[in-house]
């Protein structure tokens, strides 16, 4: 079983940047994910990466502005998001499953969440 720990959400005004980490213990993790969640709505897809980053896919509305990224070593995926908006504001969820996937049943593990939020 795998662990997932998210950090460095916080509150941020729009245009702002911050940066989300998810460290990953207990196994050798595969594909990993960010998904994100906002009051009222489903948990929806962010962006993707594989084990060895050749492959990584964005929701259309992050695309220039979030960056994801991963350290094998440490275990460790991030999300840099730049530019940032009101729209963006959610809790950020981080997931590991074995292939790199926009769909949230292709995920096995998942963090608790950080909650990012955006002033305008």
């Amino acid at each position: 079983q795998v662990q997932l720990v998210e950090s460095g959400g916080g509150l941020v005004q729009a245009g702002g940047s911050l940066r989300l980490s998810c460290a990953a213990s207990g196994r050798t993790v595969s594909s990993m994910a960010w998904f994100r969640q906002a009051p009222g709505k489903e948990r929806e897809f962010v962006a993707t990466i594989s084990w060895t980053g050749s492959i990584v896919y964005y929701k259309d509305s992050v695309k220039g502005r979030f960056t994801i990224s991963r350290d094998n070593a440490k275990n460790t995926v991030y999300l840099q998001m730049n530019s940032l908006k009101p729209e963006d504001t959610a809790v950020y969820f981080c997931a590991v499953g074995r292939y790199a996937s926009t769909d949230v049943s292709s995920f096995s593990s998942w963090g608790q969440g950080t909650q990012v939020t955006v002033s305008s």
